[in-house]
């Protein structure tokens, strides 16, 4: 399975800030791993700021290592280091992904009190439904996206390949952040539901488990790089259509053009793209902000020439785009410090060695 990669991968402030908020005995740390991320410590305080993925992976790895604690501050108890290593270790030797994911579940009950995973069968359906023992309070939405999206990057993983679900069902009401999560679950999201649970087809459970222990130790430095964003281009016309205007960036696209590439009438892309609950101008800023982000926060290229690969010709129509789409100018998403390349103390963090 293809890594997430791509510089143009955002996610909102909030999953940082709320991080954030959950650790109380520990700001000042939280804080530095913020700075040691690269993430300017003002865009906390905006509600539309978003930070590249690489930026939100580096911060929770480097929580994870100076709490030792796999999730951090999420739980009543920590999940040690090694933690993960010693999941994917007992998943690996599975038959396929059904008994992985029994496995999985079963893992669960053992180390966390707070909430356990429970696989079942519904609708000619596999079900993985998250069950929770504890109040999470403000924090809740957050921890059980968290929680989901482990399921699905671990699983797509271990099959090498993408895996679509044919329902996510959220216990809560549709939050601020909806139109985020085609972005963040390969599979219709469908609120205020009575259970939180995966639904999954079963010609994904029949798939054979294709990684091995030296396939493991890259697979957990990266995390969570890999689960907290899916690009499922194959099912997704939104992703579709991104991939498109990203392959010619910079150079003039309008709907003709993508709908022309597509094979479809644009009447029929702007139908397709309404029922996922987006436009093409949408999809279109949306891709800009984020090359944006990513460029002006790890690169010094001048705030105007980035402007302008993006197809501004003035700067100050950049500057008023920039600040609508995130809130803040562009110069506040300047980096004043680069994120080291390794993790102190990496050795002992599962999140960093498979060794």
């Amino acid at each position: 399975m293809k890594s997430i990669q791509a510089p143009s991968v955002t996610v909102p402030i909030r999953m940082v800030r709320q991080l954030l908020d959950r650790l109380d005995g520990h700001h000042q740390l939280a804080r530095d791993c913020i700075k040691r991320a690269g993430i300017a410590p003002a865009l906390l305080d905006q509600d539309s700021a978003r930070v590249t993925v690489e930026q939100f992976a580096f911060f929770y790895r480097t929580l994870a290592v100076e709490l030792d604690d796999e999730t951090p501050g999420l739980f009543s108890r920590p999940l040690r280091a090694g933690t993960l290593k010693f999941l994917c270790l007992g998943m690996l030797d599975a038959a396929n992904l059904r008994v992985a994911l029994y496995r999985y579940c079963w893992f669960f009950r053992l180390v966390l009190d707070d909430l356990h995973f429970e696989m079942g069968e519904e609708d000619g359906l596999t079900r993985i439904m998250l069950v929770e023992n504890a109040d999470f309070g403000c924090h809740r939405t957050l921890i059980l996206e968290l929680m989901l999206m482990l399921v699905q990057g671990i699983a797509s993983w271990m099959i090498e390949r993408k895996l679509f679900f044919a329902r996510v069902d959220l216990s809560y009401p549709t939050p601020d952040h909806a139109r985020e999560y085609i972005n963040m679950y390969a599979g219709p999201a469908r609120f205020d539901q009575a259970r939180t649970a995966l639904y999954i087809e079963p010609s994904f459970m029949n798939a054979p488990i294709r990684q091995d222990k030296a396939s493991l130790s890259a697979f957990l430095r990266k995390a969570p790089m890999d689960w907290i964003h899916v690009s499922v281009s194959e099912r997704v016309m939104t992703h579709r259509v991104r991939d498109l205007l990203e392959a010619a960036l910079g150079k003039p696209q309008g709907v003709e053009d993508v709908a022309r590439a597509l094979h479809i009438s644009p009447r029929t892309l702007a139908r397709r793209l309404a029922a996922e609950g987006t436009h093409f101008q949408a999809v279109k800023d949306a891709l800009r902000r984020d090359v944006a982000i990513a460029r002006i926060s790890r690169t010094e290229v001048p705030i105007g020439t980035i402007g302008a690969d993006l197809g501004f010709d003035d700067p100050t129509a950049f500057n008023r785009a920039f600040k609508q789409w995130t809130g803040t100018p562009p110069g506040s998403y300047r980096r004043t410090l680069a994120p080291p390349a390794t993790l102190e103390r990496s050795d002992v963090s599962g999140l960093r060695e498979g060794r």
